[in-house]
Parts: structure tokens; sequence; C-alpha cells
């Protein structure tokens, strides 16, 4: 038998009548690491790699839906995407990563930004995902450690 995910984390704000059923949780969250997979095929499928000029167009596009997004949501977000990359059958880059996460949240009414930055020495590069200047899924002081090039 499947143990059910501890996801009682999540939104602890909310009183237990208003709080989802684990089984409303795990539909969700099951449908999210579907829509997370088809993001990622989707990615492959038209060879997006490292066009970042590409890819940042595409984000810029994507229009945040007119929806009333759930507390836990961003978490939710979060934890469909590692998992559709642990599932995923192809290494999965930090730019593809942000790029799907800014997509599938912006989709569910969360008006996210995809930030890339680098740091100098040595040379690195990042891409992450942002909601309310907060880094999602993401190391706590990605923040302190790239640079901000841009913003989409």
């Amino acid at each position: 038998m499947i143990q059910p995910l501890p996801l009682a984390r999540f939104d602890s704000s909310a009183t237990p009548e208003t709080r989802p059923t684990p089984q409303i949780r795990k539909a969700g969250l099951c449908k999210l690491v579907i829509l997370a997979l088809v993001g990622l095929a989707a990615f492959d499928l038209l060879r997006l790699g490292h066009n970042v000029k590409r890819i940042s167009g595409i984000v810029r596009n994507w229009k945040t839906q007119p929806r009333v997004p759930s507390g836990d949501l961003t978490e939710r977000v979060g934890l469909a995407v590692n998992y559709a990359a642990i599932i995923y059958p192809k290494r999965i880059e930090c730019l593809q990563r942000s790029c799907i996460t800014v997509c599938l949240l912006r989709s569910c009414g969360v008006n996210a930004q995809m930030v890339m930055g680098a740091q100098s020495l040595p040379f690195k590069a990042h891409a992450w995902a942002e909601v309310n200047g907060r880094a999602v899924n993401e190391r706590n002081d990605v923040q302190k450690i790239y640079s901000v090039w841009e913003r989409c």
C-alpha cells in the first residue's frame, strides 16, 4: 500500500474547518506533477535548451490567470516540480525548472517571476522563480549569491 505524502506542513495557518482534506491535496498534487511533466516535455520538444532569449520571451508573455490561489499553492507547485524532475528521464537544469515553475504558478493564479542572475568568481549563472520577492523552491541565500541580470 502506498503511504500518503506528509502534506500536513502545508497551509498550517488554515483552521481544521477550512483546511482541505489530504485526499484533495493529494489529487491536486498529482495534477500539478502531471502538468509539470507535460511542461518539461514541451520544453524539450520545442528545443528551448539554453536559448535564454526565447525562454524569457515565453515566460514574459505567460499571463497570470485570474484565479484566487490557495494559501499553500506555491509550496505544492514547488513540490510537484521536484517530483516531476525525479520522474523525468532527462536531467533538469535550473532554467527549465524555473520556467516550468513560473508558468505553472501563473496558470494557477499566482503572480510569479523568473529571475536570472550570475556570480562573478567563480562565474556561475542561475535561474530561479520568485513570488512576492521570495525565492520559490530554492535555497534561502540564492538572492544573496547571485546578482540579478533579468526578471521576467
